[in-house]
């Protein structure tokens, strides 16, 4: 089964266990605070304890049976396009082994052989130009992440949600994409956990600051020493580039593809830079995917180590 199956499942688990406690205990905040350890009026502890256990077996026997025939499909799913680029190997991330990663911001990158890349796209998503990066993704049977802004996610749900449906890496990139260096702190700290807790509300419907893919960008790559020691510390992933396409700079869709292959064979390998909000990168992804299969790079997808983790509202932290 692919990465992506596996952690739809975690999530689902995830929540119907909060749904079953939610209804058990009389809403979220009890659970947080334990309340619903409290038996009610004519009922032992051992009692109650005992009927909160069956309740959720009972929730989890009926969601395996659910699941395992929904998800049978994707296990035995395979690329559909015959001689498509494919998705060679998954690659496990987490912040202790991989705090900060990209040679263009960072001292150190990803762990990846030669002629193996990983695709990511940032500043989506949008309605005008993502879906034709899906499209050509797909064609090639390709996975990358995207690196999300929360308003633009707040806005497009769906989009949301086809991205993670599709198999792709879901990451966050702030609420609006403000210089994090150019702000006070505070509201820097207040732009990442808007950003994840939109993000989080678009896919999974809540809205909470403890992402389940815990991958985070700096817009336009400015950091604090500050900020990053907080990401690592929340153990989430800042990602930089090893290189990229410059599609921020007003060129043609061919100009674009021959700078990118070109920075591809000095760099041979690494994390790739584009923007799906870019019309011009939506339509030279066809192009360049293809340039990749026909010259025999690889292509890798970076999950988080141990999967998706479920959804789980941060009761600490205000979204």
């Amino acid at each position: 089964m692919r990465p992506a199956a596996r952690s739809g499942r975690r999530v689902k688990v995830g929540l119907t266990i909060t749904k079953v406690l939610q209804n058990r205990c009389g809403g979220l905040e009890h659970v947080a605070h334990m309340r619903c350890s409290v038996p009610p009026p004519g009922k032992s502890s051992a009692q109650h304890l005992v009927v909160l256990i069956h309740t959720l077996i009972a929730a989890l026997v009926t969601f395996a049976a659910v699941s395992s025939a929904s998800s049978a499909p994707a296990q035995n799913a395979a690329c559909p396009h015959k001689d498509a680029l494919g998705t060679s190997r998954i690659l496990e991330v987490d912040a202790t082994t991989f705090p900060r990663v990209g040679l263009k911001s960072f001292p150190q990158t990803l762990p990846l052989n030669d002629k193996e890349v990983v695709l990511t796209f940032d500043d989506g998503p949008s309605p005008s130009t993502t879906p034709r990066v899906l499209q050509a993704s797909a064609q090639e049977c390709a996975h990358a992440t995207f690196f999300l802004i929360g308003r633009s996610a707040s806005e497009h749900p769906d989009l949301v949600k086809r991205i993670a449906a599709e198999g792709h890496t879901i990451g966050h990139h702030t609420w609006s994409h403000p210089s994090l260096k150019r702000i006070a702190p505070g509201v820097a700290v207040a732009q990442i956990d808007r950003g994840i807790a939109a993000d989080e509300k678009a896919l999974h419907g809540i809205a909470t600051t403890m992402p389940s893919t815990p991958f985070f960008r700096f817009p336009g790559f400015e950091s604090t020493p500050a900020l990053l020691d907080l990401l690592q510390s929340r153990g989430i992933v800042v990602f930089g580039a090893d290189f990229w396409a410059s599609d921020w700079r007003e060129m043609t869709p061919k100009q674009e593809l021959d700078l990118l292959i070109k920075r591809l064979t000095v760099a041979r390998k690494g994390i790739i830079l584009l923007h799906d909000t870019k019309a011009r990168t939506a339509a030279m992804l066809p192009a360049f995917l293809s340039y990749l299969r026909e010259n025999d790079y690889h292509l890798v997808q970076v999950v988080p180590k141990g999967g998706q983790k479920e959804p789980v509202v941060d009761m600490t932290r205000a979204p």
